[in-house]
């Protein structure tokens, strides 16, 4: 580790004026990265010293010490609920721990390794330590000439900390344990393997150097500086931790802007720093925790943000968000708010011909605005630091009720149990009309409403280039997929020829409407289903409840069409539906992602397991050898189950997967996870279905595979693997 990485500062407590400032030391949890580690506890034989709020373990996994041997000590901290200690730059206050070593002559110990650490805001300020438990890796050496007199060996560390909550408390303490000492390297070597395991799992943490070929550089401004780190992928959160006090405003915020390969953070100067510093040290975490040691020198790398590099780049992008709106229009997420459009157009075709164009453009406007509502919030809070995708509103179990008695209550009325336009109002034909072009364009929005649960081919590439780059390049790509959505109507509209193709009005209509209700009310099975999946069965049921209200109500708009009382009724009753699922969602929800799902069967009757995904999961079966099938989904992703049932669950496929020893995981992004999105991202998606093929070779880039599957593309992209990588059987 780099010798910046490990300067010690004297072990004096370093505490601000403001520190002492009433209600200045909240402390809050921060950091998803240190949660509880699933190893088993090392064996009582390492000594623990047990202090004011913490324990502290000294964990020697070997039994043994002989010449030439090297391995991993570690210091264990295991602290009280609220308590922490402190990173090697504690921030604003504070100071870490340290140990000094007593050690038989020919053994040698390194600087203690610290983890990345957590933002711990203190009031105005910030701290970066560790809350729960943590351990210092401590590397090992015995020289070859070891030859104590002794058969045992003693090791021996003096330890000082600090531990913090509302109060500081400085403390320190003495470990030691005895190892039997042998005249050369024996046959089998004793070691605790739960200790081992304890220290692995945070040396798996540690930061590493940038990739060969990557590099970080800073500029300064008026304010701080603008920071490029190059990772190799795009980025689109990080977060900085300075090696050196008094660079940066630790508690600023530091806004992220993603690069083609790697990230931008703009950071605050402290206030007490008089001149810009030669070298910008530091660690760099990214979502997911792979954590980087930097040392950034003046200068700019070359950025890849606003349109991507060239004019000619962002009009592909811009078709292949075109075409993916054009082919939306066939996925089964949108056909059932075609059928209710093409019905309409038959009507006006034969007796509004002079408006269709209107028709036309009010339809096209209710997808674009809608469009840009959803890009809007979208942009708003990626600047805020918040990473969402493509059909977040459906990780929302209130938007899913709402959208599923919308659906219910259309295909009530669909059915011939009330008439929308007769029951909610009785004004004139010039009123009739305005309610025409306003449906037009409600019909627009609901379009796009049922459309992001989807992503059709073309679309995954264009929407994930759209939310990696600027505003203006979000915007100008969305649009474009608006107005492919919209596009086959518009041309009805402009072409009205097309439109005599059709037949007459005539009673037939009414058949064909009541027929329509099939695929609504079945789309309205499916969002009930998915409601269930995220909000849970109790919820599940208050729905249903409301499903009955809409019944009741689509009742008194039918048996007394236009009168105001049953008029007045039925409101209230519709009030009474929507606000029963809302309740049950805040009292009820049950959510609870990241279960292993156990999907489909070979023809040798063995199941294929799918695993949760998670970016340390599939950096462990690639580091041991095994490609990786990554399949990205949602419950309320119909696209996604379709591709499932008939593709990923078929025996041809299933038997490819175990045959070529792939790894099976499975990322449920039916609840927000940032995680998974910050996966899509590096992948270039922002939504889902997406499905890649990831090499054992950690070096070699992922296959990404087209958003509709059959069952040739599969196996071909399993075809493709090099059969090196593929040694083990997906368990």
């Amino acid at each position: 580790m780099p010798a910046a990485y490990n300067k010690r500062r004297p072990f004096v407590m370093r505490l601000r004026p403001a520190l002492s400032l009433p209600g200045a030391l909240l402390l809050f949890a921060a950091a998803a990265h240190a949660a509880a580690v699933p190893a088993p506890r090392p064996a009582a034989a390492h000594p623990t010293l047990t202090a004011k709020h913490v324990s502290v373990t000294l964990l020697i996994p070997p039994r043994q010490l002989y010449p030439g041997e090297t391995f991993a000590a570690g210091l264990e901290f295991q602290m009280e609920s609220g308590w922490h200690v402190y990173w090697i730059n504690a921030g604003d206050s504070g100071e870490p721990p340290a140990a000094q070593w007593t050690l038989p002559a020919g053994m040698t110990a390194d600087s203690m390794e610290f983890p990345p650490p957590q933002r711990l805001p203190l009031g105005p300020l910030m701290d970066f330590g560790y809350e729960n438990q943590v351990v210092f890796p401590v590397p090992m050496r015995v020289a070859a000439n070891f030859h104590p007199s002794a058969s045992e060996a003693r090791i021996a560390a003096h330890l000082t900390w600090l531990i913090c909550r509302e109060v500081c408390i400085p403390e320190k303490g003495d470990l030691s344990v005895n190892r039997t000492v042998l005249g050369a390297a024996p046959a089998v070597s004793v070691a605790d393997p739960a200790a081992q395991a304890l220290i692995a799992h945070f040396e798996n943490q540690l930061p590493k150097p940038l990739p060969s070929g990557d590099s970080a550089r800073f500029r300064s401004t008026p304010q701080g500086f603008v920071l490029d780190v190059q990772t190799g992928f795009r980025e689109l959160t990080a977060q900085f931790f300075p090696l050196d006090e008094s660079v940066i405003a630790n508690a600023a915020p530091q806004p992220a802007k993603p690069l083609a390969r790697g990230v931008q953070l703009t950071l605050i100067r402290d206030q007490s720093l008089q001149s810009p510093p030669r070298q910008l040290n530091g660690l760099l975490e990214l979502p997911g925790g792979a954590a980087y040691l930097i040392h950034a020198t003046p200068g700019s790398l070359p950025q890849s943000i606003g349109i991507g590099g060239s004019f000619g780049h962002l009009a592909g992008i811009l078709g292949f968000a075109f075409l993916g709106g054009m082919i939306l229009n066939l996925m089964p997420c949108v056909f059932p708010v075609l059928f209710i459009k093409g019905l309409a157009l038959v009507q006006s075709s034969q007796q509004e011909r002079r408006h269709l164009r209107v028709h036309g453009w009010i339809y096209t406007l209710g997808i674009v605005v809608s469009f840009w509502m959803v890009v809007a919030i979208l942009v708003s809070l990626r600047a805020a630091g918040r990473q969402l995708g493509w059909g977040f509103q459906f990780q929302s179990p209130i938007f899913l009720a709402m959208i599923a008695l919308l659906f219910f209550f259309l295909g009530l009325a669909l059915a011939g149990q009330f008439e929308i336009g007769l029951s909610l109002t009785s004004a004139g034909g010039s009123f009739a009309q305005k309610q025409g072009f306003a449906g037009s364009f409600f019909t627009g929005v609901l379009a796009m409403v049922v459309a992001t649960p989807c992503t059709a081919p073309f679309m995954g590439a264009a929407i994930g280039y759209a939310l990696a780059h600027s505003a203006a390049v979000s915007f100008a790509v969305f649009t474009a997929l608006a107005l492919g959505l919209a596009a086959p109507f518009l041309l009805l509209a402009y072409f009205p020829g097309w439109a005599r193709l059709l037949p007459k009005p005539g009673r037939w209509m009414e058949t064909v409407k009541q027929a329509i209700s099939i695929p609504i009310f079945a789309t309205a099975i499916w969002l009930v289903w998915v409601f269930g999946q995220v909000a849970g069965i109790t919820a599940l049921g208050f729905l249903l409840a409301a499903f009955l209200l809409l019944a009741i109500a689509g009742w008194f708009l039918g048996h007394w069409p236009g009168q105001r009382i049953p008029s007045i009724v039925a409101v209230l009753v519709l009030i009474a539906a929507v606000g029963v699922p809302i309740w049950a969602v805040q009292q009820f929800d049950t959510r609870n992602a990241g279960a292993v799902t156990v999907i489909g069967r070979s023809n040798a009757g063995a199941p294929s397991v799918w695993q949760p995904f998670s970016p340390a999961l599939l950096a462990r079966e690639r580091a041991e050898g095994r490609a990786v099938f990554v399949d990205f989904t949602a419950s309320w992703c119909l696209s996604c189950q379709v591709n499932e049932r008939l593709i990923l669950d078929s025996p041809e496929v299933e038997q490819k997967f175990q045959s070529s020893g792939v790894a099976l995981l499975r990322a449920d992004w039916t609840d927000q996870n940032p995680v998974i999105t910050q996966a899509l991202a590096a992948l270039g998606r922002s939504g889902v279905p997406t499905y890649a093929i990831y090499p054992a070779d950690p070096s070699a880039p992922p296959q990404v595979l087209p958003e509709i599957l059959t069952r040739g593309i599969v196996l071909s992209g399993l075809e493709a693997l090099p059969h090196t990588t593929t040694i083990a059987s997906a368990q």
